[in-house]
């Protein structure tokens, strides 16, 4: 069983960045491929980036390709989200998610979900 919480979500203005945590609970995170995925208000969940369980392979969203990093650090059970170059258009509540399987972009693989952090960005 794994337990996700996210952090770091904020109001900042078009431009700014953030810098969003996923603190995970249980021996075998380092085990487990991670990803965020985001929700905007009337708008279907949308997958934003994965990372395998090394962190040697990653994938972004094209929508976010460039402005956010997706790194993880396994001592400390904890997957970090770097968002720069905000728009209007990132406003969304952001998730961390955790699978024992293989990485993927799409939220029906994975098993675990937080509660969700929410990041504002005014224009």
């Amino acid at each position: 069983q794994v337990q996700l919480v996210e952090s770091g979500g904020g109001l900042v203005q078009a431009g700014g960045s953030l810098r969003l945590s996923c603190a995970a609970s249980g021996r075998t995170f380092s085990r487990y491929a991670m990803a965020w995925f985001r929700q905007a208000p009337g708008k279907e969940r949308e997958w934003v980036a994965a990372i395998t369980w090394s962190g040697g392979t990653i994938y972004y969203a094209d929508s976010v390709k460039g402005r956010f990093t997706i790194s993880r650090d396994n001592a400390q059970n904890t997957v970090y989200l770097q968002v720069n170059s905000l728009k209007p258009e990132d406003t969304a509540v952001y998730y961390c998610a955790a699978t024992p399987g293989l990485i993927s972009t799409m939220g029906r693989d994975y098993h675990y979900w937080g509660q969700g952090t929410q990041v504002t960005v005014s224009s």
